[in-house]
């Protein structure tokens, strides 16, 4: 438990995307100082991430920042919750409370850089210090680089050299801290009401709550029953969309509920050296590959890597648009997917990959508008893994699969739901078909849809691309860069 210090002046630790005590470098940093501790949240729409980031990730944001504050509680201290322009809230609570020094973590994002950059400079001007330290990636992203000092474009490479030296160890949370004094008028017109992250009329979130717990320990807890029962079939079950074989470990990444170098040293710790861990320590070392390409790829979220496809010609279309984010496709593979992600805010990864597949080449629509829908509707949502991978589908980015890649969805789902327990689950107007009418409705006969109560274009949608048809206007549209 902590003491109470009203002598020394304090010291801000503002938290960001790392809503955790647990491996914390800048609140050891800011312990270490022996000041008080001020601990911050601003909610910001003022920089790129928080600007676009959307309800799914509000919903669990507001669950992430409740979990800890009771962390924060259990050492007799809380968390103060602000909302604008970080520029403006960190200098003008700093000079409120006296403070000497901001703590905080490094960001990737180019907005956020600039912005740390922008209050370096100011709370400068008022005698205040800025200190950063890196506690959200494995490494830093300079420490990863070719001989030539070069960022690595290929993943393969980047994970050799990643696994050559590590991931930093991670640091435990300290045992006592020491708070400063939070009045109940301290800014008390920026204080953020969090219950406006939540939705009420209408209460999306049903889906959500059902599926995921958002509580300080849930992170870990996952982890472990992930390493412990899971870790080992994950090679081969990770891509049946209908089993629990993924980690599920995403949305408490994302927030920073949880560290990737917490993971990396509990597999570590482990030493197993099956399939099943090296392929899921692979698909960190995918996630970190992102956040790095986001630092030496500024532009990564919003403009193709692959400059030959600037000139792509792209479709546009609302109605195929609209018809795909509601999983109204008539394609079940397809809408399964999209109806799993807006009921529960998150995507089986092999599904993800058909959806994205489908929008890009089958339907030729730009990457950026699969970008933003996930970006609306993922609690998981991260700007580096979002962007690197829908530019990875489209074939537009770093390593990415080439464009002439077009997954087939019925033989994906042929081959990662045999037995169509997934389409059954998000599609049940289907859920009386089996074997290949399920996966293609619109090649059975009329007496097979009959007698499972179906009829195309009226309790379930015909296909609005054929999917030959899409398939070779997709080559076609690529043929002529």
């Amino acid at each position: 438990m902590s003491g109470r210090n009203v002598e020394r002046k304090p010291v801000i630790l503002w938290f960001r995307h790392d809503l955790r005590l647990d491996d914390h470098p800048a609140l050891l940093s800011a312990v270490a100082t022996g000041h008080p501790l001020m601990c911050v949240y601003v909610f910001d729409p003022c920089v790129e991430r928080s600007a676009v980031e959307g309800g799914a990730y509000r919903w669990w944001l507001r669950g992430a920042l409740a979990a800890l504050r009771k962390q924060l509680q259990s050492y007799g201290g809380t968390l103060l919750t602000l909302a604008g322009d970080a520029q403006d809230v960190l200098p003008r609570l700093a000079a409120e409370i006296g403070a000497v020094t901001v703590f905080a973590h490094q960001r990737v994002l180019a907005a956020e850089r600039a912005q740390d950059q922008r209050l370096v400079e100011k709370l400068a001007q008022c005698g205040i210090g800025f200190q950063l330290e890196w506690g959200t990636v494995l490494r830093h992203p300079q420490d990863i680089l070719t001989k030539d000092r070069y960022a690595y474009r290929v993943y393969t490479a980047f994970w050799k050299a990643l696994r050559a030296v590590g991931a930093e160890a991670p640091v435990s949370a300290p045992q006592e801290i020491v708070f400063c004094g939070l009045s109940a008028s301290l800014l008390a017109d920026m204080r953020l009401n969090e219950e406006r992250l939540r939705p009420v009329v209408p209460d999306w979130a049903a889906g959500m709550r059902a599926s995921w717990r958002v509580d300080g320990k849930a992170g870990m807890q996952v982890l472990e029953a992930f390493v412990n029962d899971l870790c080992c079939d994950y090679a081969k079950a990770r891509d049946y969309m209908a089993r629990e074989g993924t980690s599920r470990l995403s949305p408490y990444l994302a927030s920073g509920m949880l560290s990737p170098r917490r993971v990396w040293d509990v597999l570590a710790q482990r030493g197993d050296d099956g399939e099943g861990a090296q392929v899921f320590l692979s698909e960190l070392g995918w996630r970190e590959f992102a956040q790095y390409t986001l630092f030496h790829v500024p532009s990564l979220s919003y403009e193709n890597v692959n400059p030959k496809f600037h000139a792509m010609p792209w479709r546009r279309s609302e109605q195929d648009l609209t018809a795909w984010q509601r999983g109204q496709t008539g394609v079940p593979i397809v809408d399964a997917a999209m109806r799993q992600l807006w009921q529960t805010g998150w995507m089986h990864n092999r599904a993800r990959m058909i959806a994205g597949s489908f929008l890009t080449k089958h339907l030729l629509i730009d990457w950026r508008e699969g970008e933003a829908w996930f970006r609306d509707t993922l609690v998981d949502y991260d700007p580096a893994s979002n962007a690197m991978n829908w530019q990875w589908v489209a074939g537009t980015g770093i390593d990415a699969a080439p464009f002439f890649r077009i997954f087939n969805p019925t033989l994906q789902a042929e081959k990662f739901d045999p037995d169509g327990e997934y389409i059954r689950r998000w599609v049940p107007e289907l859920g009386a078909l089996s074997g290949k009418a399920l996966r293609e409705p619109w090649n059975a006969s009329v007496t097979v849809l009959r007698s499972a109560g179906v009829e195309l274009g009226q309790t379930y949608p015909r296909p609005i691309v054929g999917l030959p048809e899409g398939r070779e206007r997709a080559l076609g549209a690529f043929k002529a860069l």
